[in-house]
């Protein structure tokens, strides 16, 4: 059993805390952005491309420099400084020098950190299981954070409601410090690396043309950051129409955001399931179309008490999706790719997922603020559920079934 292995337990324990954390220090920010200093949808749509051009800049040359370092220092050592940005928040809250530029600023600085942060740690899973425990591995690492998702949002809008989210910033970054203690806990021995004795640049093109020549991963980069275009088209602005269409409070947002925890615990416990009885390429098609469903019912779903069910139905939706397309995806790319060459790899993919995202902020802000907050969801719904037609049609997706580890 993968429980078995102390690693993976550690850092199981870790990625419940600092997604505990992360949900806390997300949920104020967006808060803080939407009612203390009243941003409009296009600064929200900003705020959110400001949180994905790190990736687009710096997530190819990460990829090299962690090829030639340890994963696990580099993972710790990032989140502590996360620690410190986010720390400054607070401090210019006391100050009253808090701005939503400064929100822009921080978004950016703290994205560039989860470039080095998020490749290490998924380079990290894949040297502490084995093959077959890919899949549940990541899944399962989903659904530590769907325990943040369940009780983070809930407890932090009653927090923020009554200490301010300021406050809160504070006591989050406590919470960051004890993840981190409990990720500097892992045992693992990383081999030598002596890639520093190659030059820099031929690195970087060798882990973009690896990507790049291989069928299975440029298809997966392609599909999944298609997909990115259309959930951040969705997704940025959705505070927006929480608080502004539905009319929630702090409380009851943080309320409606613990229904995304459902969806990731289901999916976390029975996506390796789905994966292996039907195949790692056809559940990630299915985790599309789930994707556009829920954003699809949302769209014409009427104000009220029916508006909110739909609104933690779309939630419900959107966090399986997730869970089911990521935890395929890793597993496939990670199954292909040689130890030698997984943090250029997966810095390369990363970059495909990712950088459509910016884009997608920014048409999720235009569309939400000169066509209403409910025109994001039916392109993104409809848009999403025709991707996962064309796929199950016509890409190669449709007829991968397993993994088959590379040396």
């Amino acid at each position: 059993m993968i429980w078995k292995n102390e690693n993976y337990h550690q850092l199981w324990v870790s990625t419940l805390i600092l997604g505990f954390a992360g949900q806390i220090s997300g949920l104020a920010l967006s808060l803080l952005a939407a009612n203390k200093l009243q941003a409009t949808p296009t600064q929200i749509g900003i705020l959110g491309a400001m949180g994905t051009i790190p990736f687009a800049l710096f997530l190819l040359p990460a990829g090299v420099w962690l090829d030639r370092t340890q994963k696990l220092p580099a993972y710790v050592y990032s989140e502590l400084l996360m620690i410190a940005i986010l720390a400054c928040i607070p401090v210019a809250w006391f100050y009253d020098r808090l701005t939503i530029e400064m929100l822009f600023a921080v978004s950016f600085v703290s994205a560039s950190v989860s470039v080095v942060s998020g490749t290490a740690g998924q380079v990290v899973v894949s040297r502490i299981v084995r093959l077959e425990q890919l899949v549940e591995a990541h899944g399962k690492i989903r659904v530590a954070g769907s325990f943040s998702e369940i009780l983070g949002p809930g407890l932090a809008g009653v927090m923020i409601k009554f200490i301010g989210a300021p406050l809160v910033l504070v006591a989050n970054c406590f919470l960051m410090l004890m993840g981190v203690l409990t990720l500097r806990k892992l045992q693992l021995i990383e081999p030598v690396s002596n890639h520093h004795e190659k030059a820099f640049w031929p690195q970087l093109k060798e882990g973009i043309d690896f990507v790049i020549k291989d069928r299975l991963l440029l298809s997966m980069g392609l599909t999944v950051g298609s997909w990115q275009i259309l959930q951040t088209c969705v997704m940025t602005t959705q505070v927006l129409f929480a608080t502004r269409e539905l009319g929630l409070n702090e409380f009851e947002y943080g309320l409606c955001l613990g229904g995304a925890g459902v969806g990731t615990v289901l999916a976390g416990m029975f996506g390796h399931w789905l994966a292996d009885r039907f195949g790692h390429g056809p559940t990630i098609i299915v985790g599309i179309a789930l994707s556009g469903i829920g954003w699809a019912q949302l769209a014409w779903a009427p104000s009220g008490s029916t508006g909110i069910a739909s609104y933690i139905v779309m939630l419900v939706c959107f966090s399986s999706s997730v869970v089911l397309i990521f935890s395929n995806m890793l597993a496939l790319r990670q199954a292909v790719t040689p130890h030698s060459m997984l943090a250029r790899m997966t810095s390369t993919m990363r970059w495909l997922t990712l950088f459509p995202a910016i884009p997608g902020a920014l048409l999720g802000g235009v569309l939400a603020e000169h066509f209403g907050l409910r025109f994001p969801l039916i392109v993104g719904g409809l848009a999403a559920i025709a991707q996962a037609a064309w796929l199950w049609k016509f890409s190669m997706l449709h007829s991968i079934k397993e993994l088959e580890r590379q040396t």
